[in-house]
């Protein structure tokens, strides 16, 4: 263990002495970013299908999750679809008609994809608020 607290702070000194004399003095820089999955090039999960599947559930329809996200329908359900190919079984079941006129679930797979999300945005947020801390030290 202590020599990943030595790995660590060797490479703290490097990544603070390698760049941060590059910026001017005084400015604040801060490390950014945004988390996606991604299969054969293709980005299928990340902030924007995580909002349409946690509105889908509150509404229970593709339709009118689109309709609050101010998206067409064709692209939301064109991001159900790749993210429905990805997955061993699918996360959004569409039902169709019906006196209600139909409308779409959530399987407990996608609930675990939208936790494991957010765990990992809380992990990626506290490596980007490090990186921050090291550059502006």
């Amino acid at each position: 263990m202590g020599i990943k607290i030595k790995h660590a702070r060797k490479t703290e000194l490097l990544m603070n002495d390698s760049i941060k004399n590059l910026f001017k003095e005084g400015i604040q820089v801060k490390v950014n970013g945004s988390l996606w999955l991604q299969a054969g090039g293709i980005h299928f999960f990340g902030p924007g299908p995580v909002e349409l599947l946690e509105r889908i559930n509150e509404t229970g329809s593709i339709n009118a999750a689109a309709k609050e996200m101010k998206m067409s329908y064709k692209k939301a359900w064109e991001l159900v679809n790749t993210l429905n190919q990805q997955m061993k079984a699918p996360v959004v079941i569409p039902q169709t008609g019906g006196e209600k006129g139909g409308g779409s679930t959530l399987t407990s797979e996608a609930m675990q994809l939208i936790q494991y999300h957010r765990e990992m945005r809380q992990r990626f947020a506290a490596f980007l608020e490090n990186e921050t801390r090291l550059l502006n030290q």
